[in-house]
């Protein structure tokens, strides 16, 4: 860390390189944003550097008390790190909630931590823990209950542990556990993380929604038990399927509140009606709801007709449609083994057409690697395997699996089965034969990284290296493309290694390139994001990655 300040504050060495990168165009303000906060910057000091204006934020037109209504599937509760759906998080956090919050702008924020400190390599990240916040069980928050949850999020075997690949750094490769003296309890609000490499995706890594900060005494398999948090809602009722209920937690003296962050509802109502938006529409005209989680498709200009107020945002968040590459069919065949098999797959897709038909044009084509422009390290040089039809087929002639009938599988939503439909229309035209099966969410998610062909959604991630990491690496929970290549590993570890945009991104196109060529996934298109609210609440905007950020919700003043 270098000791030099801006505006009272220090200023990594890495953020100045940043600033002068964000100057010379060659990283756009959201870039400059992400990299130099997630080094723990403040804000103010982010714009000084830049050159830039903050923005002065009018006093919020929200009253406190009151009631929100929103449309949202309702999930079972289960172990926080094993989060694999943001709806669970809307509910869980009523309670529990974050180190380190991530803003829709491409900022990080501190939290529970008030701030961090890294060091000049990105080996050592220094956490100053927030004080004179309380759990509501009436424990002061300490470095040694965070120090708790990066001990468990480091347990790599844990089944579903999806934070064990965003604290990469700090785990054993042979142990599958964190790294003697890799978490330092410096003092009672002080916690330091020495890392075994480089990583700069740790501060998103955990300001993902699967990194809610538990009490150490509290049971992750039954987070409705005890509801010890630091939050300030406890969960009134919850019925998987049929509704979940937060209200106020008039017995705990959440620490938001002096520092004028809000909580204003007396009570949030998440209601599920399902997948179909028709249904939503209906719930919306009857008065049953005031919000809903996110609009698709078609239904966006449906609920623009009856007045609501829509927030909208173009995101990383997107489809893949893979093949799992260790899937066997009923003959014990591995199915898509070939690399020319997966290869054709991708060829005989137009990703524009996905985009039209899947999610009516709501953003914009990808190619099929995961990264794209929203991210730092996007390297836009590097583009898919053209879409050829008859190329296609041939690759299956040649492979010996022209004759071959792929099932693939989707949820029965709205644009998630219309794209899915359309990758088979377009396999079929080029003369594969697929037999498409449509299951309802309640039997698909139990079962979504299974599949041997299949589509599934994923949310927008700050950094390219974050969201493969999290879904590529070999090994990691989330890897449902079942890949494991590792000069792609060894590169992605390089890349997180890297402060430099220009030689990140020299690394990053390898990478894209290995992703394309080895044919992962059809990954078609970057969506636009919207919600639409009823008239008479603020604070309700979509966030760019899903997050729930309730304290901003209110009845409008």
């Amino acid at each position: 860390m270098t000791h030099e300040t801006i505006n009272g504050k220090p200023v990594h060495s890495a953020a100045k390189m940043y600033a002068d990168e964000f100057k010379a165009g060659l990283l756009d303000r959201r870039e400059f944003l992400t990299r130099a906060s997630a080094l723990g910057v403040a804000t103010s000091a982010i714009y000084a550097m830049g050159g830039l204006t903050q923005p002065v934020h009018a006093a919020a037109h929200a009253k406190q008390g009151g009631t929100i209504r929103m449309q949202m599937e309702v999930r079972a509760l289960k172990d926080p790190r094993t989060w694999d759906w943001t709806q669970i998080a809307f509910v869980g956090n009523g309670w529990l909630e974050y180190l380190v919050e991530y803003d829709s702008d491409g900022s990080f924020n501190g939290w529970l931590a008030e701030s961090w400190e890294v060091n000049a390599d990105a080996t050592q990240y220094t956490f100053n823990i927030r004080k004179g916040v309380k759990w509501n069980n009436g424990d002061e928050l300490t470095a040694e209950h965070i120090a708790y949850n990066f001990d468990r999020w480091a347990e790599g075997e844990a089944e579903g542990n999806s934070m064990a690949a965003r604290v990469d750094s700090i785990v054993d490769p042979e142990t599958k556990k964190a790294i003697d003296g890799a978490i330092e309890v410096v003092d009672s609000h002080t916690l330091r993380l020495n890392l075994r490499q480089p990583d700069i995706t740790l501060i998103p890594g955990i300001a993902d929604y699967p990194a809610a900060i538990m009490h150490p005494d509290d049971n992750p398999e039954d987070l409705l038990a005890n509801q010890i948090g630091t939050g300030a809602y406890k969960n009134d009722s919850h019925e998987v399927g049929v509704k979940s209920v937060l209200v106020r937690n008039e017995g705990h003296d959440w620490w938001g509140y002096a520092e004028g962050k809000g909580a204003f509802l007396d009570r949030i109502e998440f209601i599920d009606y399902g997948t179909d938006p028709s249904a939503w529409v209906a719930a919306a005209e009857s008065d049953e709801i005031d919000t809903i989680y996110e609009n698709v498709g078609d239904f966006v200009s449906v609920f623009d007709s009856i007045g609501w107020n829509k927030a909208e945002l173009a995101t990383g968040s997107t489809i893949v449609v893979r093949p799992n590459q260790a899937a066997t069919d009923a003959d014990g065949k591995v199915i898509f083994e070939d690399k020319r098999v997966r290869q054709a797959i991708a060829m005989c897709v137009d990703n524009a057409v996905l985009l039209e038909l899947g999610n009516a044009g709501q953003g914009v084509p990808a190619e099929n690697c995961h990264v794209g422009p929203v991210h730092p390290e996007h390297d836009a040089s590097v583009t898919r395997i053209p879409h050829d039809p008859a190329k296609a087929y041939a690759l299956m002639e040649e492979a010996g699996m022209a004759d071959y009938e792929f099932e693939l599988h989707s949820i029965d939503d709205d644009w998630r089965k219309n794209t899915t439909d359309a990758v088979a229309a377009q396999m079929r035209d080029a003369g594969m034969k697929v037999k498409r099966t449509i299951l309802p969410g309640s039997t698909f998610w139990n079962d979504w990284t299974k599949y041997a062909f299949s589509s599934t959604n994923w949310n927008h991630r700050p950094l390219g290296t974050q969201v493969l990491g999290l879904a590529y690496k070999s090994g990691v929970a989330w890897n449902e493309f079942a890949w494991s290549n590792a000069e792609f590993d060894a590169l992605l570890d390089e890349a997180n290694s890297i402060a430099d945009a220009a030689k990140r991104r020299e690394v990053m196109g390898k990478i894209q390139a290995i992703v394309i060529e080895e044919g992962v996934t059809i990954q078609p298109y970057w969506r636009s994001i919207y919600r639409h609210t009823r008239p008479g609440f603020v604070g309700t905007d979509i966030h760019i990655a899903y997050a729930s950020q309730l304290y901003k919700w209110a009845v409008e003043a």
